[in-house]
């Protein structure tokens, strides 16, 4: 069996100067980020699709990012792959105080009462908080990645703030926040349309629509449910039924482009009854 030691080693020969992947020598920290996000919904992606046959390849698609960027960090002097798992290693040390009080790898544990679910959360979140204050950030949301996907980006923010304290007391609150953001929306879109402004286009309708997605992702988040996954549930049950209705075009002879608007509203409906 392969290890990481002989990763690191063809890494480090993709990389050579001499006789080295063309491709893999121009590549930097910013070129193989997209990529990154890609493997990391790759791995998501198998595992929703419960395809554990493949997932060990689609981890290895993901490790080898780490090593890469790790490959790059050692040629600038800036890093090495063994200060990457001296850091994680410290990281999860020293959030874990319940499993390694002494906040040594080896250290014995000395807790006696068991902690639930939720006490181990509010103690990783408060050491958190002291880590964003050691590195000199004041805002509880500095540290929230911009680059993550926006719909978790909006939950992250929104997270955030619950833990601070502020929050919505109860479902019924968040309904009604969100309808009152669809009627400033269909108002935006109507002073659109009223003064002969493209809708998408019109900064308003972008803002208000930007409100209403907002809301929706509060709405999840409230209750517990994680906005991207929900998401990424929708589009595959919209995928299932679309299938379904190609399925069954294609036994009449037909195509989506040929079918009335009348024809594949049936069909969608059909289709809503095998979900």
């Amino acid at each position: 069996m392969y290890t990481i030691a002989d990763l690191q080693a063809v890494m480090a020969r993709l990389r050579d100067p001499e006789g080295g992947c063309p491709w893999d020598l121009q590549q930097s920290f910013k070129t193989i980020a997209p990529s990154t996000i890609e493997e990391a919904y790759e791995v998501a992606d198998a595992i929703e699709r419960d395809d554990l046959k493949h997932l060990p390849e689609e981890l290895g698609d993901l490790l080898f990012q780490v090593i890469f960027y790790s490959q790059l960090g050692e040629e600038q002097s800036l890093f090495t792959f063994e200060e990457i798992v001296h850091t994680i290693v410290s990281k999860l040390l020293r959030r874990h105080p319940h499993v390694f009080p002494s906040g040594q790898l080896n250290g014995e544990s000395t807790q006696t009462t068991a902690l639930d679910q939720a006490q181990v959360k509010e103690n990783w979140e408060a050491i958190k908080a002291e880590e964003r204050s050691s590195k000199g950030l004041a805002s509880i949301v500095d540290d929230v990645p911009v680059g993550l996907p926006a719909l978790s980006r909006a939950q992250k923010l929104q997270k955030r703030l619950a833990r601070a304290g502020w929050d919505w007391q109860a479902v019924a609150e968040l309904l009604d926040k969100l309808d009152e953001e669809v009627a400033e929306l269909k108002a935006a879109l109507a002073e659109a349309e009223q003064a002969e402004n493209s809708l998408g286009a019109d900064p308003h309708v972008v803002e208000e629509l930007g409100d209403v997605l907002f809301m929706a992702v509060n709405l999840a988040r409230f209750l517990d449910i994680d906005a991207e996954n929900c998401l990424r549930a929708g589009n595959r049950k919209f995928e299932s039924r679309v299938k379904f209705i190609e399925r069954q075009l294609a036994n009449q002879g037909q195509s989506f482009t040929e079918a009335s608007s009348g024809a594949l509203e049936v069909l969608w409906q059909q289709a809503k009854s095998y979900d």
